[in-house]
């Protein structure tokens, strides 16, 4: 989208999630932490702030998905076991970092303006901020299977956060989610 185009924060991830995982190789000859993605689809009580998200992000799941970062989270799950290699731990179990992004309703500010330049949406009351997450995770590629098609999956479904309870730290406060898109 014209409003939100290109930033210096996401030129900046994608050198870091391809430099992550060069030095992950180059240091370990495995991926011990992966990046991975998770969404939900947002909706507010207050009618202006749907039918704004509707207008930037668009009404399906798959533009939002691509498009709304209020729903977006972003993940970094660390594998345990690698890093305690004598313990007990499952070789799945990993927990995860995240970050994500609340009250974003245009590109740097939340004023909209139509083609003329008139204020369309004009909402400066709105906080934007920034989540940071903890949760637990699972490394699917570490399940033992000697089928192609379910270590395919594995592969697959690994890009994706799974829904776990979290607990977020936004505006200087925790906050416990018992599920955690």
């Amino acid at each position: 989208s014209a409003g939100w185009g290109w930033s210096w924060g996401d030129f900046g991830a994608n050198i870091l999630g391809s430099g992550a995982m060069i030095a992950q190789e180059l240091a370990w000859d495995d991926q011990r932490i992966k990046l991975k993605f998770s969404f939900h689809n947002k909706t507010y009580s207050d009618p202006t702030l749907n039918q704004r998200s509707d207008k930037l992000f668009g009404k399906s799941t798959p533009e939002r998905l691509l498009k709304d970062y209020n729903g977006q989270t972003y993940w970094a799950s660390m594998n345990l076991k690698p890093f305690f290699k004598n313990s007990n731990l499952p070789e799945w179990l990993s927990v995860a970092v995240g970050y994500g992004a609340e009250g974003l309703f245009g590109g740097t500010e939340n004023i909209g303006k139509d083609d003329n330049g008139n204020i369309i949406f004009n909402r400066p009351d709105i906080k934007r901020y920034r989540q940071w997450y903890i949760a637990p995770d699972f490394d699917l590629t570490k399940i033992k299977t000697n089928k192609k098609g379910l270590k395919f999956l594995f592969t697959v479904l690994s890009a994706f956060k799974f829904p776990t309870p979290s607990l977020e730290l936004s505006n200087g406060k925790f906050k416990v989610h018992a599920i955690h898109f």
